[in-house]
Parts: structure tokens; C-alpha cells; sequence
């Protein structure tokens, strides 16, 4: 059985992992970090101080009214993507220990379009 991090719990919700294949559990968030517990198979569990959170990146659809899914972006092991029934209550809580600075909203679609057509249209550079 694996150890949690926390002492004290502050919320426990269903939630969906999505690491290559997607993982069914329970979201735990407490007083040392952010847990994810896979509700089949026990072996399966990602844990995340709150020192190795770098930046909380949430989805952000329909001016606010709806968060599909948020993502956490470590210091040193790259970025796992959450979701859960009730996002707005996770991205609360989270924001009790990560600071609000860090937590941002993710690209729009046309952002995106926009970014990658300055690459495509920039010109390059002769080298010397």
C-alpha cells in the first residue's frame, strides 16, 4: 500500500489522470501535496510536493463558466494532466498553497494558430 504525503487532507474528489492511457482514481489534496490515487490498480499513483510545483495551467472555456481540465507543471518531471467533476473546487484548493501568480490559463486555440504562423512566416537567420 502506498504512504501518503499528507497529514491532513483539505479535499477528496474523483477525478481522471491522463498519463498515456487514461487513469481513473481520486484526487487528494492536503497540507504537503497533491496526490492521485488510481482507483484499480494500486501501483499507479502520482505525488507532487507543493515545493516541485511549478505552474497550474487550467483549461479555460466559455469566459470562466467551464474548466475541462488543468494541468501541473513540475519543476523537474514535466507536466501531468488532470480532470475532475468539480475543477473549480481543485483549482481552490490548490491555490491555498500554490501561489496565485503560478496558477495561469492555458493558450486559446487561436493563440496557438497565431504562434505557429509567426514561426512559419519568420525568416531565418544566415549564419556568418
Amino acid at each position: 500500500m502506498v504512504q501518503s504525503i499528507n497529514t491532513k487532507v483539505d479535499l477528496t474528489i474523483d477525478a481522471t489522470a491522463f498519463t498515456g492511457l487514461t487513469d481513473y482514481g481520486k484526487i487528494l489534496i492536503g497540507d504537503n501535496g497533491f496526490e492521485f490515487f488510481n482507483s484499480r490498480d494500486v501501483r499507479k499513483y502520482i505525488q507532487i510536493p507543493w515545493e516541485e510545483v511549478d505552474q497550474v495551467i487550467a483549461s479555460v472555456m466559455l469566459k470562466g463558466k467551464w474548466i475541462p481540465r488543468y494541468a501541473i507543471k513540475t519543476k523537474r518531471n514535466g507536466t501531468y494532466t488532470f480532470s475532475s467533476k468539480r475543477p473549480k473546487e481543485v483549482l481552490r484548493a490548490i491555490r491555498v498553497y500554490v501561489d496565485p501568480a503560478d496558477m495561469v490559463p492555458s493558450l486559446s486555440f487561436f493563440d496557438v494558430l497565431k504562434g505557429s504562423f509567426k514561426v512559419m512566416f519568420q525568416r531565418k537567420k544566415k549564419k556568418k
